[in-house]
């Protein structure tokens, strides 16, 4: 369940302390940002968030087709090592031990080709980690941005009411 499934009941007391679904921490106002971990505000029930505090839904998906090919490389370098055992086998088996130097260089030649396959679907997982650790450090600026904008609307408003 995210903060955004969560709905504020209009008929709850306004003095009634909810928990932060993100950190647990108790919330006397559900309108405003979680003071422990910076948590959006919950909505009332009917109420649509304003589009800069919500999280997008592209950032939350997860990367569907980098998945696909660190699978793709994965799975092409296991044929390769697949292939390499029966080329190994088969010129055993047709020409004996005087294939062995040319199955040798071959072999090497496959490993050394189905080790960057793998090492590329691994490279590939790293840059979904990279990509969501992206995201997350721009959702968390986000609302960063927007606590500190409140807190300034916060001040000003108070030095009005001052004057």
């Amino acid at each position: 369940m995210t903060p955004e499934d969560i709905v504020v009941s209009e008929t709850a007391p306004p003095n009634l302390a909810l928990i932060c679904p993100e950190c647990g921490a108790q919330r006397t106002d559900p309108s405003r940002t979680c003071p422990a971990c910076g948590a959006p505000p919950l909505r009332k029930a009917g109420e649509k968030r304003a589009a800069e505090e919500e999280v997008r839904g592209e950032d939350l998906e997860p990367y569907v087709t980098l998945r696909y090919i660190a699978r793709l490389f994965k799975i092409l370098a296991v044929l390769m090592v697949i292939m390499l055992i029966g080329e190994v086998v088969s010129g055993i088996v047709a020409e004996g031990s005087a294939a062995l130097m040319t199955l040798i260089g071959e072999a090497t030649k496959f490993l050394v080709i189905a080790g960057l396959m793998w090492s590329g679907g691994d490279i590939t997982l790293l840059l979904i980690d990279a990509g969501h650790d992206l995201r997350v450090a721009r959702i968390l600026l986000g609302r960063i941005n927007a606590s500190l904008h409140e807190g300034a609307q916060r001040s000003a408003s108070g030095g009005q009411e001052r004057r």
